[in-house]
């Protein structure tokens, strides 16, 4: 949304020429907008790629309609935050270039806090708008967006890996995070691998369609390839993260507990500055060879208790799935229990 000034969109002078005229009724606002020697300016011309000319207290954005469009919203927004008395730096223009070319709909961080506090926990993406459906799906929500790392451990269908990805969009549409990245143990692969058909991406999409889904539900098609092909979405097998370092990401391991002890602690050394790391899983699915120990599970021991880390347990009561899922879990629960 626009604030504080208004947009005239006078005719082209040629069929290749577009301008829009942007009003700022603030002088020494437009100032702040324009920064020093008009760095600020020159830094959206660079990302943008438009031309931004000062005219009193108008700019004038020439370039192609869509490189108008997408320039007047990153200054409407970054005047807004002047009237707010908030400061425009060149972290800032990036955060909100971000968001315009992910959507005008995110909502701040501090907005999404607020709103948990006051009881609504909606998370909004580019399609849809989504909102945990139980006590324990509440608090998991509110621990990712609070702590660096959160691991939500507990049966299928109960949401765990689906509302991580929707918060992980929710934090890249908001400027908050550069990338995402998703990965899951692709622990049927091993040896069987290479008898596939296809390059090895062909080769591990089938154990990654579940976090295709996820992304499909929450941003439209065209804009997820382009997103995948700038590599600001990954979706990538657990063996492809060692020597990473992973920075302002979104980071999530689904399947965990199909990882090893070793896997489990290279991963979560990956975690770099200004990054989110989420952990899903669920003990009574362990894939692993008879006799290995489930990452999951030592992680868990391990880290119970450490600042900045948090568990959320999910039982057969939060599956959102069907019904007769839900029903399952307890009956298998229940056998597990006779058979201790």
């Amino acid at each position: 949304m626009l604030l504080g000034f208004s947009a005239i969109t006078p005719p082209p002078r040629s069929q290749d020429a577009h301008e829009t005229l942007l009003e700022f009724p603030d002088n020494r606002l437009l100032i702040e907008l324009c920064g020093e020697f008009d760095r600020n300016l020159a830094q959206i011309e660079h990302k943008l790629s438009v031309h931004i000319l000062r005219r009193g207290n108008q700019l004038a954005v020439v370039g192609t309609p869509e490189a108008q469009t997408q320039a007047g919203a990153v200054l409407g927004q970054l005047y807004g935050r002047l009237e707010q008395g908030r400061a425009v730096n060149a972290e800032e223009i990036d955060a909100a270039i971000r968001m315009g070319d992910l959507g005008q709909d995110a909502v701040p961080l501090d907005e999404q806090m607020e709103m948990f506090a006051a009881g609504h926990y909606e998370i909004r993406t580019r399609k849809k708008q989504v909102e945990p459906r139980t006590d324990a799906q509440k608090a998991y929500v509110k621990h990712l967006f609070e702590h660096e790392l959160a691991f939500g451990i507990g049966p299928a269908g109960t949401g765990k890996t689906y509302l991580a990805v929707a918060v992980g969009v929710t934090m890249l549409i908001g400027g908050h995070v550069d990338k995402i990245i998703l990965s899951r143990p692709a622990v049927e692969a091993g040896e069987r691998l290479g008898f596939l058909p296809g390059d090895m991406k062909e080769k591990v999409d089938p154990y990654m369609q579940p976090l295709y889904d996820a992304l499909n539900d929450f941003l439209p098609a065209k804009q997820l390839a382009k997103l995948m092909e700038e590599k600001r979405i990954e979706i990538a097998p657990l063996a492809f993260m060692r020597g990473r370092t992973l920075a302002n990401a979104f980071v999530v391991l689904d399947e965990a507990q199909n990882a090893t002890t070793m896997q489990m602690k290279m991963f979560l050394t990956r975690l770099g500055q200004g990054s989110r790391m989420v952990i899903t899983g669920d003990r009574s699915q362990v894939d692993l060879p008879r006799g290995v120990a489930s990452g999951l599970a030592d992680g868990e021991r391990i880290l119970t208790g450490v600042k900045g880390v948090s568990f959320n347990y999910f039982t057969a009561a939060d599956v959102v799935r069907h019904p007769l899922v839900a029903r399952i879990i307890a009956a298998y629960d229940r056998a597990d229990g006779d058979a201790g």
